[in-house]
Formats: structure tokens, sequence, C-alpha cells
């Protein structure tokens, strides 16, 4: 049976530099690399991508600092995985070199119908609504998973914390 219901994921940063400054030379030049890793990772269905093959070009909102990450996967599982049990997790490791540390939910999970690739302003709009709201079957995060449409039970024991750094 196929499934009906698909992870979409957003995650937001504010970088402290310019793409073109050398600081962030050590975040550009593994973007091709992570985003290669997340293609081929078990799970994966989709990400946004501009012709540059990544989505750090994207305009969200006028700033050029702030960028944007969206994918969707067949499962919370198989997202945690990439997340935070592969070489994706060395670079998360670093991200206060690039990255402003955030100040509010930076990621947010939320269940798509299989097929949808959900747009910038969407993942915006749930980021905000968790921001705002907390976690809830709208919008929600790995430490407070929410089944999908039609499932009675959320997945559980996916507590990033063992595994998650960069903003300690």
């Amino acid at each position: 049976m196929t499934e009906q219901w698909q992870l979409a994921q957003m995650n937001v940063g504010t970088m402290r530099y310019d793409r073109e400054d050398r600081r962030m030379s050590g975040f550009m030049t593994r973007l091709d690399e992570i985003n290669a890793l997340a293609d081929s990772a078990p799970g994966f269905v989709w990400r946004l991508q501009s012709d540059s093959g990544n989505a750090t070009d994207i305009d969200v909102g006028g700033d050029p600092r702030f960028i944007v990450n969206m994918s969707v996967w067949v499962s919370l599982e198989a997202l945690y995985h990439y997340v935070y049990q592969t070489t994706h997790r060395d670079v998360m490791v670093l991200r206060r070199h690039w990255f402003q540390r955030p100040d509010s939910a930076y990621q947010v999970l939320w269940w798509v119908p299989a097929g949808h690739r959900p747009a910038p302003e969407e993942g915006l709009a749930r980021l905000q609504h968790l921001q705002r709201h907390g976690p809830s079957g709208f919008a929600f995060t790995f430490k407070q998973p929410f089944a999908a449409p039609g499932r009675d039970q959320p997945p559980g024991g996916l507590d990033p914390e063992d595994f998650c750094s960069g903003w300690r």
C-alpha cells in the first residue's frame, strides 16, 4: 500500500556573513556534498532548490542572509536518521560559525499529502504557527511529533538531544 502522507520539513537560518564571504566558505563548499547525501538517503523524496542546486539563493523575504532549507521524506524516522545520524550532523556541529543563534524555533515538521511539494511560504507559515502556538498536528518538532492524519500514534523515541550540537 502506498503511503498517503509524507513528512515535510523546513529549517531556516540567518547567515553571519554574505554567501561570498570567505568566512562562509566552510558551509558553502559542503552544500553539494550534504545535498547529495540527502538526495541518496533512504526515505528522501524531494528538496527545495534553485538552478544552483541548493536553496541558498532563493529569496524568501528580502534579506539575502536569511536562507531556508525544505525537504519531503517518507517518514519522520528517515528524516531523523539523515539529520542526526549521518555526516550531515558534522556540518550542524559547526553551524554557530556560519549562522546567527536563533532566538525561537528554526525547524518545523508537518505532514503533507504524498506528491505535494510545499512552497517556502507554506513552510514559513508553519514555522510561525509553531513559534506562536507550540507543537500541534499543524506544525511540530522531533521532540513532540504528531501522527500523520488517519494514524493513531505519533512516532516516538526520536529525541534529538543526544545528537544535537552546535548551539551549546
